[in-house]
């Protein structure tokens, strides 16, 4: 029995590889995020660089603090800890991967009024092949996303067909090109909701952001999460410590030390970029263009 999903919206996840549920989250929570944010903001005056907590912009001042991503904020702040582990991230979640989960990661991606950078089109599987495809995003809109200020870009059923090649030069740079891959980016749908919405998005499917034009801001909490029997490929990016320390990272339901093996397409993201951080600094080596918006 599904935990609040109905039949017909994990038959639409099934079949497209993503969902919207607005209005899950309720205002007093997502202002308590917006109050952490704050916290960054003004851990963000003065730096001329990032730091292993804060992503800046390249149009970041030391007097002006534009974040680009706030990194692990499950890690660095209660309040994203808190959330991540409620049942309005981890219900939907079970519902469609099963009841043992396991945490991959977790960010905060930030575009600011009028600049906030775009995101390439990619696939996150490209990134952390595991051996059997039961991984989702959860994304919850810290603010109203609109079709003018970079919301997630989908391509439909994308998750259902092959890993695309995210190589340039051949060196893996963590983006595709949709013309080379007969993707026509007109069929994109974008992830538009009030604040206090959740998204879910299958690892395999196409997407990417463009850079935001509005007025507003656009901040996007994401949790990366698996079936606790999806173990990572050796020569992924997932980085995997002690069977202890993995084990640490089960949001629900009980661990296991037997994989389930399962026929998916996969392609290693090898030889690794030289500067191998965040997203942007991978997709920063592609030649591939920023999606347009929409």
């Amino acid at each position: 029995m599904a935990e609040v999903l109905s039949a017909a919206q994990i038959e639409f996840y099934r079949e497209n590889g993503y969902l919207v549920l607005e209005r899950q989250i309720s205002d007093d929570v997502i202002e308590a995020c917006h109050g952490a944010i704050a916290e960054f903001r003004a851990e963000a005056v003065g730096l001329t660089q990032s730091t292993d907590r804060i992503d800046i912009e390249d149009s970041h001042r030391p007097d002006d603090p534009r974040i680009r991503r706030i990194k692990l904020p499950h890690q660095n702040h209660r309040v994203f800890d808190e959330l991540m582990r409620s049942d309005a991230i981890l219900a939907p979640a079970r519902d469609l991967l099963g009841p043992d989960i396991r945490l991959h990661t977790s960010k905060l991606n930030m575009k600011s009024a009028g600049y906030g950078a775009a995101v390439k089109w990619h696939q996150d599987w490209a990134f952390y092949p595991h051996t059997n495809d039961d991984l989702l995003a959860v994304g919850v809109l810290l603010d109203d996303a609109g079709p003018d200020n970079g919301p997630l870009l989908m391509i439909p059923g994308s998750h259902r067909g092959p890993v695309f090649d995210h190589h340039d030069g051949g060196v893996f740079a963590g983006a595709m090109d949709l013309a080379a891959a007969g993707i026509d980016p007109a069929g994109a749908v974008a992830l538009t909701g009030p604040r206090g919405s959740i998204t879910l998005h299958h690892v395999r499917i196409v997407h990417g952001s463009a850079v935001n034009k509005s007025d507003r801001d656009r901040q996007l909490l994401l949790y990366e999460m698996s079936a606790a029997d999806a173990f990572p490929v050796m020569g992924s990016t997932t980085k995997m410590g002690t069977l202890d320390e993995y084990n640490s990272r089960m949001l629900c339901g009980e661990p296991t030390i037997m994989p389930r093996l399962a026929d998916v397409p996969v392609r290693m993201p090898l030889p690794p970029p030289d500067q191998a951080g965040s997203i942007y600094q991978v997709q920063g080596q592609s030649a591939t263009s920023d999606p347009a918006a929409m």
